[in-house]
């Protein structure tokens, strides 16, 4: 079965990952980034060394985003206002592959004990199954 595992965080931990400590977050020295970044790698390289890993991305910081609605004609209404300033958003994901939930919530805590700097925010790793459409009797 197929689950998303996605990562969390704010503007102000991409900027504290940047050295700029914040009143969330303490600024990451170059140490410490490179230790989650191995972390991290470690992790993707376990997952698609077992087969499990179907993909993996971080995310851009939020002031990159944009919300998009439609105006009554269907165009898109794009707005300028930066998505995830001060709110959690997805920061990164995985989509594996695995048996069953035990093994994604695994993975999810592997993710969720990256080494980060003392006093950095902490954000639950998000496990949801890949809806594959309408189950059917074998």
């Amino acid at each position: 079965m197929k689950y998303m595992l996605m990562v969390l965080g704010k503007q102000a931990d991409y900027d504290a990952m940047s050295g700029k400590a914040s009143g969330d977050s303490p600024g990451w020295s170059a140490a410490q980034l490179k230790a989650m970044f191995d972390h991290m790698g470690a992790l993707n390289d376990e997952l698609t060394a077992a087969g499990e890993l179907v993909d993996a991305q971080g995310l851009a910081e939020p002031r990159r985003a944009r919300l998009v609605t439609a105006d009554a004609d269907g165009a898109p209404v794009v707005s300028d206002v930066p998505y995830g300033e001060t709110s959690a958003v997805i920061a990164g994901y995985w989509v594996v592959d695995v048996p069953d939930f035990d093994r994604a919530a695994e993975i999810a805590a592997r993710a969720y004990a990256c080494p980060v700097p003392e006093g950095t925010p902490a954000y639950p790793v998000v496990v949801h199954p890949v809806d594959s459409g309408p189950e059917t009797e074998a």
